[in-house]
């Protein structure tokens, strides 16, 4: 199965966006990659055409030719192993999971602050994140629980943060949002969008600087950053910088836009010149992607082809992923901007869904041993609540860890002492 099946893109280099009727799109390598050779047609639609049809979920309306992975056709010729497939639902359901049972513990009063969930967009993370190393790098959003659980941080720990404890993976400092973990090499999530970008790309900097000028060796290769973000971030000034500045240099990254079609409750078509986000790599040099986020697999192929293109030190990649986002912005969101009939054209296509059905239509797996999983997962959430429930709240103390760099910066007291060194500093009642 061939990764041009899942996607719309644009070679390395410019091309005009209009075209004549008469025109025939020509093929081009997959990403100028020498290990594919299937063409994929360029995009032809006119600039004015992009504006006068509805911008819709790309399987079943965009690449509408396409017909998706779990269709009868490609029973004969399943693109995952039974291994493959089974570990990809479980992270997809482990995904779902979470995030109902963080709204139920959100509304019991466990969490606080803004809680966003990532119901609907599980192949995004799933497809990219599981063909990843550990020694490999992602940074995500203040939509970033999932993310974390695909990258292997325990769900107990993960929880834990949003309970605001200290067993949590940033000890109940980072939130909801500012999901980090150096052990997983999960870089963080960041609250402002467009914030994590330039973080991504000094990691991909980073990854490149100690394979060519430190000469670490890695048996895969390059190690790789994925920087997620979604179509709002797409028109900051540092989407464009950084875009750049990964060609410029070819570091080892691939840009993840998870196009959910709102920001907040802006709608990606009246806020955007252009909503085919896909298109803005090309004018760096580097490949533009466009898939279905909504199918697992699609997203599995051409994360395969950018992730390993970036480990070869070809550079980077941008992909546009197409997705849609199942509840409101926030657990604070009402939900009430976007129309109904919306909403459910994207719930008929939930990924989890789509995907089971493949794997039962190609004999992968049981049903019973689908529920198996599924029954699995929900022990794993359960266990996750209890722990965060009964693991301790943050000493005070440990309040102003990690905030100055230098102690100095606190003063020294009248007894020739930094202040931050008196145990009633933390307390709150030193005289300061």
């Amino acid at each position: 199965m061939s990764a041009f099946s899942a996607v719309k893109i644009l070679p390395s280099h410019p091309i005009a966006t209009v075209r004549s009727a008469s025109h025939k799109p020509s093929a081009a390598p997959f990403l100028s990659s020498p290990s594919f050779s299937s063409p994929l047609l360029h995009n032809s639609s006119s600039s004015q055409s992009l504006r006068s049809r509805p911008l819709l979920a790309v399987s079943s309306d965009v690449l509408s030719s396409q017909k998706p992975l779990g269709s009868p056709s490609s029973a004969s010729n399943p693109v995952v192993t039974r291994e493959e497939a089974l570990e990809v639902y479980e992270d997809m359901v482990l995904g779902r999971s979470f995030e109902d049972m963080c709204a139920q513990m959100y509304y019991r009063g466990k969490m606080f602050g803004f809680v966003h969930l990532y119901n609907g967009q599980e192949a995004v993370s799933t497809g990219f994140i599981k063909l990843l190393s550990n020694a490999d790098s992602v940074v995500s959003t203040y939509r970033d629980h999932v993310h974390a659980l695909s990258k292997g941080v325990p769900a107990r720990a993960v929880m834990a943060e949003l309970f605001g404890k200290e067993t949590g993976c940033c000890r109940g400092q980072g939130g909801s949002m500012h999901m980090f973990s150096a052990p997983h090499n999960v870089l963080g999530g960041f609250a402002f969008i467009g914030e994590g970008i330039p973080v991504a790309t000094g990691a991909a900097f980073s990854a490149k600087y100690r394979h060519e000028v430190l000469k670490e060796s890695s048996p895969h290769g390059l190690d790789v950053t994925l920087a997620f973000f979604g179509d709002g971030t797409c028109n900051n000034g540092q989407f464009f910088e950084c875009l750049n500045m990964a060609q410029l240099w070819k570091l080892p990254i691939v840009f993840v836009v998870e196009n959910n079609l709102w920001a907040i409750g802006m709608s990606h078509l009246r806020a955007t010149s252009d909503p085919e986000i896909w298109k803005k790599g090309p004018p760096f040099g580097m490949p533009g992607v466009h898939v279905d986020g909504m199918d697992v697999l699609k997203v599995r192929e051409v994360a395969k082809e950018a992730i390993a293109r970036a480990r070869r030190g070809e550079g980077p990649t941008l992909v546009e992923c197409e997705t849609y986002r199942f509840r409101g912005h926030s657990l604070a969101d009402p939900d009430e901007l976007r129309k109904p009939d919306e909403k459910a054209h994207y719930a008929a296509r939930d990924p989890i869904t789509a995907f089971k059905k493949y794997i039962l239509e190609n004999n992968l797996a049981s049903e019973s041993e689908l529920k198996m999983i599924e029954k699995k997962i929900d022990d794993v959430i359960e266990e996750a609540v209890e722990f965060a429930d009964s693991s301790p709240l943050p000493p005070r103390s440990q309040l102003l860890e990690n905030v100055f760099a230098d102690p100095k910066g606190f003063g020294i007291g009248p007894d020739g002492k930094y202040r931050c060194e008196d145990p009633k500093f933390t307390q709150g009642t030193a005289q300061v």
